[in-house]
């Protein structure tokens, strides 16, 4: 089977990380593969924040928690030490596709380094929120930017599930048969 492929089906998210921040060069292939992600008219308008610092990640955490309406002192991240934050250009029309692929890229990127991730929401609210603007602004980041999600990343603190049986009826086949494969 294709190693994407392969990666494809075994990738999975898990909801307790291990508190030990990921080697740099790994959280350096995942943001990398984040830019080669396919993005609407090859705008690439797509920015990826990575938060590696514990009191960044601490307040973003509690934002949001807050966002979320989860109880005082939950962590939304699940622990995990390296965060990935998903922007995307408002003035883009693909921007919440674009931002969508990048996020399925670090998804799996992730995995392919031997770490897992999860996709966290609430990256929209945040982002229009004068205090995450800011930051924006302290990063020079310049224009309107959307929050399309947060990569959560790092070891798993858990075991990793078996995956859920695939639902029956999702691929519909529209056409004359392909050719059946020779080669082998």
């Amino acid at each position: 089977m294709n190693d994407i492929i392969k990666a494809m089906k075994e990738r999975r998210s898990v909801r307790a990380f291990q508190p030990e921040l990921p080697k740099k060069a790994d959280l350096e292939q995942i943001a990398e593969a984040g830019l080669y992600a396919p993005s609407g008219m090859g705008l690439q308008a797509v920015k990826t924040i990575v938060i590696t610092n514990p009191e960044l990640r601490g307040k973003l955490a509690e934002a949001n928690r807050k966002i979320a309406g989860l109880p005082e002192g939950a962590d939304p991240f699940y622990g995990a030490p390296a965060i990935f934050v998903v922007l995307a250009d408002k003035n883009c029309v693909t921007h919440i596709y674009d931002g969508s692929l990048v996020m399925g890229n670090l998804l799996l990127a992730a995995h392919a380094v031997g770490l897992n991730g999860i996709w966290i929401h609430r990256a929209k609210e945040e982002f229009e929120d004068d205090a995450w603007k800011q930051l924006l602004r302290d990063l020079n980041v310049e224009g309107e930017w959307e929050g399309i999600g947060h990569c959560a990343v790092g070891y798993p603190a858990c075991p990793v599930p078996d995956p859920a049986p695939r639902k029956d009826g999702r691929i519909l086949w529209v056409g004359t048969d392909a050719p059946e494969d020779t080669s082998t």
